[in-house]
């Protein structure tokens, strides 16, 4: 008896199973609540050059800012830089002045902003660009502020893969709920650019640990039927995430307040954790059965299955114990040992690399589109909800890895064929962008699930730790390459579909898991691929008359 037979006994979905899943909704809704967050958190408002007397709200239209700012070649005022001495103005006498100071009337001279800059708080009340100045020569600190909290997701996903394998799921979410609450409070109350980004960069570690723990732990006591429409279901909480951020940002237009909204709702995650089961397949693995038993009979109970003690005798789990239970601990090391693991693990970290960085990539510009920042970022949510039903129909007829290769391609698809709009075209420019975003959040609900089914229980979370560093490594460096617009204006965006092209071709190479039941052991892992040489040595033989005897 495997651990698929214990749970056919108990019930592979019913009560228990969507207990569990909505009590783990709170970290999906959480996750896109601060992985998006850079989007109002580090917005860049119009700004100018402070100048003397100049009022808090400007216009552009006003004519006396042109004495003192120049304009740039598309015809708006510069924000960055302003004239060594004023100009001259019709009916005023500033020339004078400038004449004076023995400037010539061809080449006025320019220099930066040394006394700061007035910024327009019609959108935006506050944000980090505009508390520390983050623009113009700074401007790079500003998108270094989301690099470094993926780069921390990066770190995390590291640490959370391993320790949850060797010391449970359920306990390390326990530490990423309370390490997410105190390091998410310290940013909001940071004082210096250095602390927030110094406490940014730990919250993204803590938070790695949602992204690694909650889809194993869900899954895990799914049976194979229903482990995709489960998949899906919970993934839809981060969709439910990114459209609540739309509407929070738009009521609360202070950062720091925005930061303490996202945050709080960790406390009453930390309570809900009194409800959420440990996975009785890693409790097996680590030999801990009368825990499982416990778990089992409880997932019985609540599922109204007639099981009792007899049936489900203890002696009948410590079996299953005895042949899933590893006595070495995982390391990641392991991902690289044998043949097939080591397929899988390199196939997988370029897919989830792609797939980071174009999601990331499309989810953090919403620049140069028709609408306002609020209304994109409310479309780029909605726009998922139809795509995860794609997902869900793909992956039940079509395959996991045919779905991960087709929703990757349409990314690239979509941002290449963006790159071939004209700039004066912005409604087929934000049509062509909600649809890669679409795409994008398709290839990323399809990565979960699928990664999550291709390695064995005794590595499922230190595969996902891998994976997800590597991902986050994507992730780190999606805001950064939105800089290289400086070199070339579409450079970015090429780059986006690039690497979502090149992902989509490695997706082809990993092995289809539908109706695969989830591999418990490493030695589960290669016997798949000992049997799938075994039927291809046999198909091979029957095309060419042999009998299965000489085979």
């Amino acid at each position: 008896m495997g651990f698929e037979e214990l749970l056919e006994q108990v019930g592979g979905f019913g009560p228990f199973q969507l207990r569990n899943v909505a009590l783990l909704a709170l970290p999906r809704v959480l996750l896109p609540l601060h992985f998006l967050l850079p989007i109002f958190l580090a917005a860049v408002p119009a700004h100018r050059c402070a100048l003397p007397g100049a009022p808090a709200n400007f216009s552009h239209q006003d004519a006396w800012p042109e004495a003192y700012i120049p304009r740039e070649p598309d015809g708006m005022l510069s924000s960055c830089l302003r004239f060594a001495y004023p100009q001259a103005l019709p009916n005023t006498t500033l020339g004078e002045e400038r004449q004076s100071h023995g400037e010539l009337e061809d080449e006025p001279a320019t220099v930066p902003c040394s006394q700061g800059w007035e910024y327009d708080h019609s959108e935006f009340s506050s944000t980090i660009a505009t508390e520390w100045d983050l623009v113009c020569e700074q401007k790079g600190l500003n998108r270094a502020a989301s690099t470094f909290f993926f780069a921390g997701v990066l770190v995390g996903a590291v640490a959370f893969g391993y320790l949850s394998d060797r010391f449970g799921r359920r306990r390390l979410l326990l530490v990423a709920y309370v390490s997410t609450l105190v390091l998410g409070l310290a940013s909001a109350a940071s004082v210096s650019y250095v602390m927030f980004a110094i406490t940014r960069t730990l919250t993204g570690s803590a938070l790695a640990g949602f992204t690694i723990i909650v889809m194993p732990l869900e899954l895990e006591w799914l049976d194979v039927e229903h482990r995709t429409v489960a998949g899906v279901l919970s993934s839809t909480f981060w969709t439910g995430g990114v459209m609540l951020l739309a509407l929070v940002g738009y009521l609360i237009r202070d950062w720091r307040w925005l930061l303490l909204a996202v945050t709080l709702p960790c406390a009453p995650g930390i309570l809900s954790l009194w409800w959420v089961p440990e996975s009785a397949r890693w409790l097996l693995t680590q030999g801990r059965v009368k825990e499982a038993h416990r778990y089992l009979l409880h997932c019985a109970r609540l599922n109204g299955r007639p099981v009792c003690e007899d049936s489900l005798s203890q002696e009948a789990v410590s079996k299953v114990a005895a042949e899933e239970r590893v006595v070495r601990r995982p390391s990641y090391l392991d991902l690289f040992r044998t043949p097939r693991l080591r397929h899988i693990s390199l196939c997988c970290v370029v897919v989830w690399f792609g797939v980071n960085f174009s999601y990331y990539g499309l989810s953090l510009d919403v620049s140069g589109l028709e609408l306002n920042v609020y209304q994109t970022q409310l479309l780029f949510g909605a726009v998922e909800l139809p795509f995860k039903l794609l997902v869900y129909l793909s992956v039940r007829h079509a395959g996991r890895r045919l779905t991960q290769a087709g929703t990757l391609l349409g990314t690239a698809l979509a941002l290449g064929t963006r790159l071939l709009v004209s700039s004066d075209m912005k409604s087929w420019s934000t049509v062509l962008a909600v649809m890669g975003k679409g795409f994008s959040e398709a290839a990323f609900t399809t990565a979960y699930l699928f990664t999550s089914e291709l390695y064995p229980t005794v590595l499922r979370q230190t595969g996902m730790g891998l994976t997800a560093l590597v991902g986050r490594l994507g992730g780190s460096l999606a805001p950064l390459a939105a800089l290289l617009d400086g070199m070339w204006l579409s450079l970015p965006k090429l780059a986006y579909g690039g690497i979502a092209l090149l992902a989509a071709g490695t997706a082809l190479l990993l092995p289809e898991t539908r109706q695969a039941q989830l591999p418990e052991t490493i030695q589960d892992v290669e016997r798949k691929r000992c049997v799938h040489r075994t039927v291809s040595v046999y198909v091979w033989a029957h095309s060419y008359g042999c009998r299965c005897s000489d085979t």
